[in-house]
């Protein structure tokens, strides 16, 4: 009787929803974009509209039969967005509206909630949503939730669906490998689907990022046309879908990657799923990456309004060889230099289990005292006696077999019984569903800080992903949820680290770029986007990452030549004069450089100094990509317009005549005047540009006729600073 009563509830509250809400508009909107969404007259959820705002006429949008969330078994879609087996066996989910609210989160956020129920079972599915306004950003999740008798298990969990009828579709995907993240690739998309995704569980933006542009019936271009962009905050596995079906309408399927991850859901339980984040343009894809910058210094990143800082790093001059004596000369270097921090990267711990290599001593986060005699107190003081703050290298998530951690609790680590144990980079990974794992990892982060006070920065790494995924934690009927309650795990560890130490800086790096993901970027202050280091491929490299990823957070190091990754010389004003484009650093030493190299270096910091607050917190407008032409060029335009700095670099020599492309400015006050002025000259070279030094010209000029000067030599480059008379 209860098993019918039920039932019968649920379809008197479906039946009396039904009567109210056919017809029903629910729009989610900012200023410039309209998400809309009717209930037909069967009661389901279609989505009419995406697109331009359309104000106050979009209730009257066509009803179309585009289902909001297809679920598997009733919707006519190739891909569904929810796939799941009910208590019974019953393996189709037929959703109809039930009711939705909208209010004010916080000032300019427009939450909106639209819940949807199973016609048959006590099953419901939550549309979530956050509209930005201002910056014209929509945030999509779902919460999925039942009151059946038994579990119910999740195959399909996406956290959002959207749907678009367009003649073409034009993919541009985000992809690389260790030291060669970010590029990018542009496809047209045809029947069937189109598939990126990871698998790795940790580290899961090691082969490609969670994502992509997209083009409506033209190809992506910088600053015109109709473009999506759309990124996942999801640190662990994830699968982006564009599924072109047998109409050639497209369905945008985005989410958690549920491949080997069933989820079995208890009654009353809640499943969230991860945010996924939009931007719709109509001029192109430079208005998506100012959309997503804005927001993300307003809500994606750790105290985006703050200046981030310089600072120089021993790895590379190092590596693991390295005791008191060298690390106090680098920190004193460093502030004769002009850095504001010293970074001490691997190799500082260990006891029984020395980290002298990368194949001892991870989870073993005692100071070793053979090369750290007076521990890192010791060097903390140092700093501060120099007058710059100092950073920590740790790796929290991981562990050598060669530790003592290991020999304690080899039960804490992500491995199959039965099995030989599976390295990568020498290490393991620890079971972050376990609730003492979780503390442990904490405690790695709480007790260094703690026993060290001074201690300012942090750089979190993690170097490597899932194999042999199990738990010794999870139930044998739960292992498949370890790729979800792993990351549920890691950023419960990065907000308690977090709540407690709000004011330290922490860099989010994972071997370079594989854990780029606006999830866990809301608890750190900047990323490393790559282990390469060489100027030329960070061209490429942050010219993909910045289309999402503010600059201000892109920390952007010079190192040594022949660089140690790609083996390539470069000058050194080359490797400035790419690294300044984005956030200051350096891991080539003072000790290594000539008197000569040495004064330009300290002249480029303090350069640096006076255009970091335009760089930082600056628009970023691209000028000259490097996928299009030899030479290549960016700038950054102040909010009040009144300041502006350009970046360009010339990738290959060009002997006749040079090359003579026009830098055609963007983002200016066509009214206001900009006064010309170079930065970082090379010393005894002729500048190209010296015609234009310290003229001035309007913002319509230089956006209209541009800025004309040749460059004719491989790894020539320039940064001019425009500053309003």
């Amino acid at each position: 009787m209860a098993r019918k009563s039920t039932i019968l509830s649920c379809l008197i509250a479906l039946t009396a929803s039904q009567a109210f809400a056919i017809g029903e508009t629910i729009t989610i909107s900012t200023e410039d974009v309209q998400l809309v969404y009717k209930v037909d007259d069967q009661n389901k959820l279609r989505q009419c509209y995406f697109g331009a705002s359309l104000h106050d006429d979009a209730a009257n949008v066509q009803m179309t039969k585009n289902d909001a969330f297809p679920s598997f078994g009733t919707s006519y879609v190739n891909e569904p967005a929810l796939r799941a087996v009910h208590a019974d066996g019953n393996t189709s989910t037929e959703l109809a509206y039930v009711s939705h609210t909208t209010a004010e989160e916080a000032d300019g956020v427009q939450h909106t909630e639209i819940t949807l129920r199973d016609t048959y079972f006590p099953f419901d599915v939550v549309l979530c949503f956050n509209a930005y306004q201002k910056e014209n950003v929509i945030e999509a999740w779902t919460v999925i939730s039942h009151n059946e008798k038994k579990p119910v298990m999740l195959y399909n969990y996406a956290s959002s669906h959207l749907f678009f009828s367009e003649p073409t579709y034009y993919l541009t995907q985000f992809y690389g490998e260790w030291a060669d993240e970010m590029k990018m690739e542009e496809m047209q998309l045809t029947r069937g689907k189109k598939v990126l995704e990871s698998k790795l569980g940790v580290r899961s933006n090691q082969h490609a990022h969670a994502c992509f542009l997209l083009g409506l019936d033209a190809p992506a271009q910088e600053d015109a046309g109709r473009v999506l962009g759309g990124t996942l905050a999801w640190p662990g596995s994830w699968n982006l879908t564009f599924d072109v079906d047998n109409l050639e309408n497209l369905h945008v399927i985005c989410g958690i990657n549920s491949f080997a991850g069933q989820y079995s859901l208890a009654k009353g339980e809640k499943f969230e799923t991860p945010r996924m984040l939009y931007s719709y343009s109509e001029e192109g894809t430079g208005t998506i990456t100012r959309n997503f910058h804005r927001w993300a210094k307003k809500y994606g990143i750790w105290r985006g309004d703050r200046t981030r800082t310089t600072l120089l790093n021993n790895w590379e001059a190092t590596y693991f060889n390295f005791n008191e004596e060298v690390l106090s000369g680098i920190i004193k270097d460093a502030s004769d230099m002009g850095f504001e921090l010293f970074l001490l990267d691997d190799g500082w711990f260990g006891t029984k289990h020395p980290r002298n290599s990368d194949n001892a001593g991870l989870g073993d986060w005692q100071v070793n005292k053979a090369k750290l005699p007076h521990g890192l107190g010791f060097l903390v003081e140092e700093a501060a006696k120099n007058g710059i703050k100092f950073g920590i290298w740790l790796e929290p998530e991981m562990v050598n077999p060669a530790s003592e951690l290991y020999e304690k609790h080899p039960d804490w680590v992500i491995t199959q019984p039965n099995r030989p144990l599976d390295l990568s980079r020498n290490q393991l990974i620890l079971d972050l569903s376990n609730p003492k794992v979780q503390d442990f990892v904490y405690s790695v982060v709480d007790n260094t800080m703690t026993e060290n006070p001074g201690i300012a920065y942090i750089k979190w790494d993690c170097n490597r992903f899932v194999t042999n995924s199990g738990s010794f934690y999870l139930p044998a009927e739960k292992q498949s949820h370890l790729w979800i309650e792993y990351v549920r795990g890691l950023l419960s560890v990065f907000e308690r680290v977090r709540a407690k130490y709000p004011d330290v800086c922490i860099m989010l790096c994972s071997g370079g770029g594989g854990r780029i993901d606006y999830a866990s970027l809301r608890y750190f202050d900047e990323f490393w986007i790559s282990d390469n280091t060489d100027a030329y491929n960070r061209i490429f490299i942050q010219w993909g990452a910045t289309y999402f990823f503010p600059s201000m957070a892109l920390a952007s190091h010079v190192s040594v030549v022949p660089n140690h990754i790609t083996g390539r010389t470069v000058p050194l004003k080359f490797r400035f004069d790419v690294a300044m484009s984005a956030k200051l650093g350096m891991d080539l030493q003072p000790k290594d450089m000539s008197p000569e190299e040495k004064e330009f270096s300290k002249n480029a910091i303090q350069e640096y100094y006076g255009i970091r607050e335009i760089v930082q917190h600056g628009d970023l407008y691209r000028l000259l990509s490097p996928y299009e032409s030899v030479r290549t060029a960016m700038m950054y335009v102040s909010e009040d317009k009144k300041d502006a700095v350009v970046f360009t670099y010339l990738l290959d020599k060009v002997i006749n005549g040079g090359n003579n492309q026009v830098l055609y400015l963007k983002g200016l006050d066509p009214e206001k005047r900009y006064r010309l002025n170079e930065l970082n000259k090379a010393p005894n070279t002729y500048s190209w540009f010296t015609p234009l030094e310290g003229k001035s010209y309007t913002g319509a000029y230089l956006m209209e006729y541009g800025l004309r000067f040749p460059m004719y030599n491989q790894y020539e480059s320039k940064i001019i600073r425009l500053t309003e008379e």
